[in-house]
């Protein structure tokens, strides 16, 4: 009987451990905020730059959880939602006109690629870049929006 207590009691430790070492890690990334759109230092190839943006990035499980809403340059609310994780599979994304899917992969603890589909073809990729001072999170996004036109965007976000 003491054995199997001891067992359990060893059990749950693990679990209480794993638990806060996937919270540390989750916390880490360095992805995690509210960074808001620099209009100043973004440039929309080929345009039109939107009147605002602004992302919200969490800790899910193996991955993020991003959310971003704002405003295109005609003033109409834009937005997207999705969790993606980093094993470069692909991912549900709700609101985004050009793609309904994304995968993620971590290039280092600064850097992340995404290739983003639409109905299982591949439309866009993204390098998003964390700076070293984590305050400025620089996204450049090259391949076609939802009018097939070519885009080579880079979007610059200041952290909140």
């Amino acid at each position: 009987m003491r054995l199997r207590q001891d067992r359990i009691v060893a059990s749950l430790a693990a679990l209480v451990i794993l638990a806060f070492a996937g919270t540390a890690i989750a916390q880490t990334a360095t992805e995690v905020g509210t960074w808001k759109l620099n209009l100043a230092k973004s440039k929309y190839n080929p345009g039109p730059l939107p009147k605002g943006n602004t992302v919200t990035i969490t800790a899910a499980s193996g991955g993020l959880h991003v959310v971003a809403n704002g405003e295109d340059a005609n003033g109409k609310p834009t937005g997207i939602d999705y969790t993606a994780t980093f094993d470069g599979k692909d991912a549900a994304v709700k609101g985004a006109p050009a793609y309904d899917s994304t995968s993620m992969k971590r290039i280092d603890a600064n850097t992340t690629e995404q290739t983003r589909k639409k109905e299982g073809k591949t439309v866009q990729t993204v390098t998003r870049k964390i700076s070293a001072d984590g305050k400025t999170m620089t996204v450049t996004t090259r391949g076609k929006d939802e009018n097939g036109r070519t885009i080579n965007n880079v979007a610059v976000y200041d952290k909140q």
